[in-house]
């Protein structure tokens, strides 16, 4: 059994009014994004693994004028000869910088024009009678691929050079000393969803998954915790890396997170611009699911399965019900998770007692990404829905599923049932890890 979601019991009008406010909220985040550095760096290329972020931009509004303007709306194209400009499958992020793309002003003024377009839908468009509008769910699918975006732009910011342009409160200082792990029992739980109006079809459909007894980290693992492994030669000892994570690590130069150096004998870390030592409580980030493997094994631990991790984010063992939330149905309060850029770091380990899960694990939601075991496979009864392209087409083992958000990760686009995926060798993503281990013989008896 699962939990439902909200915006079924809201009135068509209430509806309409949610998103139309969703979508202003998440412009406003795509605009402080773009706003805060010139047209030069708006226009450049910080990074191969990255579109400039007045790709980005542009593409969030070609993507919502196909499908709010044209399909749901039935108007005729705005700007159809840029169409295969800013579709994300014909020119890889390297190339796109060489593509004759939309400057600032014109991209600024292509968005605002078709955004103008999408408001006066929100207010007409019958919300039933086909399963792309009923329930909105176009419209929250184009809040969701914006917000996305958003997350992505603000990896383009880390990868930027020069003074900070972005600006944000710290996160909550205070923590609580856990145990070092939770215990997770056994059994059968529902995972996925079928009730959860905006999610995506990865997400679907509800089924049931049995796991055995297992032990998880009560929060993700630290800078601290993970520093030890670097100074007990953990980049240096193969056995502690797979066949294929040992290649890249040699391949590639691993010696530390992304964005960390040594400088005499302390570690220092680049965060949107500042230079700072490295905070030893902080969840470590910036690293691949092949450092996050490698350090569990030298931790006498593994990685967690995606169905462990989300049984003991979402499973509730007093109702027997798989929750929206670690903390149960409401959306995401400011004192339970780490989201939405409010701040422009995770918190330390052991923060936000209010966002605990009911087997005890805190973060399970915001602050990293973490990385699990499985790869990203389609669930028993998937299906493609409204395009082949969001999910289908990742499918199989190039891919590792992430769970959970980060910082940077829009509550709209994060929840208990949400999976993100990418190749294991990444890093410049948000993502870090928790470890899992099975019990050792006669420990639960």
């Amino acid at each position: 059994m699962e939990s439902t979601q909200d915006l079924v019991d809201l009135g068509i009008g209430d509806l309409r009014a949610h998103v139309a406010a969703e979508l202003a909220r998440t412009r406003q985040r795509s605009a402080e994004l773009t706003d805060s550095v010139d047209d030069e760096d708006l226009v450049k290329q910080h990074s191969p693994l990255m579109s400039p972020l007045v790709w980005d931009l542009a593409h969030v509004g070609s993507q919502e004028e196909l499908w709010l303007v044209r399909d749901v709306g039935g108007a005729p194209a705005i700007r159809p000869e840029i169409d295969d400009l800013y579709d994300a499958f014909q020119h890889a992020r390297v190339d796109r910088p060489q593509l004759p793309l939309l400057g600032p002003a014109e991209a600024r003024e292509y968005v605002a024009t078709v955004r103008s377009k999408v408001f006066d839908l929100v207010d007409r468009v019958p919300l039933e009678g086909r399963r792309l509008v009923q329930q909105a769910f176009a419209f929250g699918m184009i809040v969701q691929h914006e917000q996305q975006h958003d997350e992505t732009m603000l990896a383009t910011h880390q990868l930027r050079d020069g003074p900070p342009v972005l600006a944000a409160e710290p996160p909550p200082s205070d923590v609580d000393v856990l145990s070092p792990e939770v215990f997770v029992p056994g059994g059968p739980f529902t995972m996925g969803t079928s009730a959860e109006p905006w999610a995506l079809d990865n997400e679907r459909p509800a089924h049931q998954v049995h796991v055995d007894d297992f032990y998880l980290d009560s929060t993700p693992v630290t800078n601290g915790a993970y520093l030890a492994f670097i100074d007990a030669g953990g980049y240096d000892d193969p056995r502690w890396w797979s066949d294929a994570g040992w290649a890249h690590r040699q391949r590639a130069g691993l010696r530390a997170p992304r964005f960390w150096w040594l400088e005499g004998d302390r570690w220092l870390r680049r965060r949107f611009g500042h230079v700072e030592p490295v905070p030893p409580e902080e969840p470590v980030v910036h690293v691949s699911f092949h450092e996050a493997e490698a350090y569990a094994a030298w931790a006498g631990k593994r990685l967690p399965t995606e169905a462990e991790w989300e049984k003991a984010a979402r499973f509730d063992p007093a109702s027997g019900r798989s929750r929206r939330y670690p903390w149960g149905d409401a959306d995401p309060r400011p004192e339970q998770a780490n989201l939405g850029q409010r701040h422009l770091q995770p918190a330390p380990a052991g923060a936000y007692p209010d966002g605990a899960a009911p087997c005890g694990a805190r973060q399970l939601i915001g602050d990293v990404w973490e990385w699990t075991a499985t790869d990203f496979s389609p669930y028993p009864g998937f299906s493609a829905f409204p395009y082949r392209e969001y999910s289908e087409v990742f499918f199989g083992p190039d891919y590792k599923v992430l769970r959970g958000g980060s910082f940077g990760t829009d509550a709209a686009a994060c929840r208990g049932t949400f999976r993100n995926w990418d190749y294991p060798i990444r890093r410049q993503i948000f993502a870090g890890f928790r470890c899992a281990r099975t019990p050792r013989r006669g420990e639960r008896d």
